[in-house]
């Protein structure tokens, strides 16, 4: 039988393997994080390598991006089409293992990380979509939306002030199914991380809501194994802090920056496989090995249990089941073509002359009654971005089924939670801020159209004219920015003609 610490083993086998190989990497956070992986992968994660789309899998987020040869290492293991070959091209031009995750280019890959932090509020619209989807869909005895979702984070995550925004949204709306764990191995790029970095990070967490739990050695099993179960039973978001050695197994580099950010060395390779145990070559996984990984039963059996739920579910609930089967695939409803229409024929029939946010709220509130998937928003501006409506009702903790989120003064959170909310499915996602604004969000902005997302976001006093608050406030440079961002389509309607076309396009 294959021990815990020999799957482990496994993980952090192929990942100094593969950064060796490629002479480019990051060994040692998929090192240090390996137990935790371990534990977490085979004892919690619900998730089906045969089908990275089942609805109802659990969300897992590498925040720390550059620990991507971890998630390579656990997809191929537990059964996604994720093979050897593609684990000796890490970091290649064209290759399925790219040097941070890309969405839609790893099958089991859920979001794009990388710039760090963003990962993290990505989890948070994840698991925000879920609570919203629960809400609206569930009935008693039949919980087909029930999942969770699990993030690891790094020291760099939580140095990022987007991590300040998304965690204190998470709390806010109390999002018990999201599960973070922070392996504090007081390391970084620079060198050891109290130079420069002495939050107490247990107490700022439970200052936003969360349940922490702290002082977890992240190389026990059984303590990483009683935390997790801990942070499932929660009525809170949960972070769990990890204790851990970056680099674990390297006799010489363990512990230290030189794990970090460059390979061990060939010479501090062979010693790592002999303080491991691992006697094995270079990418070779024993079969006793990948069956102890193998995922892909046990998924599949938890598949085909949520699809016999389902079809109870259609029996009872066959007007619910239709929508959420019609929202989950991103199909729209069938009167979207001709409502919409018709909205453009009246509109031109109007031919009033109003400001285009005034045209744009006028879209929004009619594409609501239509569109039960949309989910409006914006950072505090709601009242001058115009992107509310009538009857929009907003998400809260005691009513999570809302349509509209009060994001506060958090643009950059508001956008990578955002495109978490679109990564989920189900849901149709537009934010809105001053168009001068979309520098606090610029990076998630282009994170979502680098995934090729449904992000939809709503700029509005767009024009230096409108300038009574001054240069602070007059956008000049933005919109050239926007518009030379490869994979997004920037819209500036000039009319209420104009808009209607762009909310349709959009």
């Amino acid at each position: 039988m294959v021990s815990r610490q020999a799957k482990a083993n496994a993980i952090r086998a192929l990942s100094m393997d593969a950064v060796q190989q490629a002479n480019s990497g990051h060994p040692g956070a998929p090192m240090g994080m390996a137990d935790i992986a371990e534990v977490l992968w085979a004892d919690f994660l619900k998730h089906n390598p045969a089908n990275p789309e089942w609805h109802d899998r659990d969300r897992f987020v590498l925040s720390n991006g550059h620990g991507s040869m971890l998630l390579y290492a656990l997809l191929h293991l537990s059964g996604y089409e994720v093979s050897i070959e593609d684990i000796k091209n890490f970091r290649q031009l064209g290759s399925k293992t790219p040097g941070h995750p890309e969405y839609g280019d790893t099958p089991g890959v859920e979001t794009t990380t990388g710039p760090l932090g963003q990962g993290f509020a990505n989890a948070v619209g994840l698991a925000l979509a879920e609570k919203i989807l629960a809400s609206r869909f569930n009935r008693d005895n039949f919980e087909i939306v029930d999942h969770y979702t699990y993030a690891f984070l790094g020291d760099g995550c939580l140095m990022e002030g987007i991590s300040h925004e998304a965690a204190a949204l998470a709390g806010v709306h109390k999002l018990s199914k999201l599960i973070c764990i922070y392996d504090d191995n007081g390391i970084s790029i620079d060198g050891n991380v109290e130079e420069w970095f002495i939050d107490n990070t247990a107490q700022r967490f439970e200052a936003y809501g969360w349940k922490v739990i702290a002082n977890i050695d992240g190389h026990k099993w059984e303590e990483i194994h009683k935390a997790l179960k801990e942070a499932k039973e929660s009525k809170l978001p949960t972070l769990i802090c990890c204790k851990t050695i970056i680099g674990f197994g390297s006799p010489k580099k363990s512990g230290s920056a030189s794990a970090h950010g460059s390979p061990l060395g060939e010479e501090e390779v062979l010693r790592t496989r002999a303080s491991l145990d691992w006697h094995f070559s270079p990418f070779e996984i024993p079969d006793e090995y990948m069956e102890a990984w193998d995922a892909r039963r046990k998924g599949q059996q938890n598949e085909t249990l949520w699809k016999e739920k389902f079809t109870r579910y259609s029996s009872s609930f066959p007007e619910l089941a239709k929508e959420y089967t019609r929202v989950m695939s991103g199909s729209l409803p069938d009167l979207w073509e001709a409502s919409m229409d018709s909205l453009l024929k009246e509109v031109v029939r109007k031919s009033e002359s109003k400001a285009s946010r005034s045209a744009s709220n006028d879209v929004i509130s009619h594409l609501a009654s239509i569109l039960p998937e949309l989910l409006g928003g914006s950072a505090d501006l709601t009242g001058s971005n115009l992107t509310s409506w009538e009857k929009a009702l907003p998400v809260s903790d005691i009513n999570p089924g809302g349509n509209y989120i009060y994001y506060g003064v958090r643009e950059f959170g508001m956008t990578a939670i955002a495109s978490g909310l679109a990564l989920h499915g189900g849901l149709i996602p537009f934010s809105g801020t001053f168009l001068t604004f979309m520098d606090y969000g610029r990076n998630a902005v282009r994170m979502s159209a680098l995934m090729r997302i449904q992000n939809i976001l709503v700029y509005t006093h767009d024009s230096i004219g409108q300038g009574e608050d001054g240069p602070t406030h007059q956008p000049v440079e933005q919109l050239a920015n926007l518009r030379t961002t490869p994979n997004l389509e920037t819209w500036r309607p000039c009319d209420s003609v104009e808009t209607v076309v762009a909310w349709k396009a959009a």
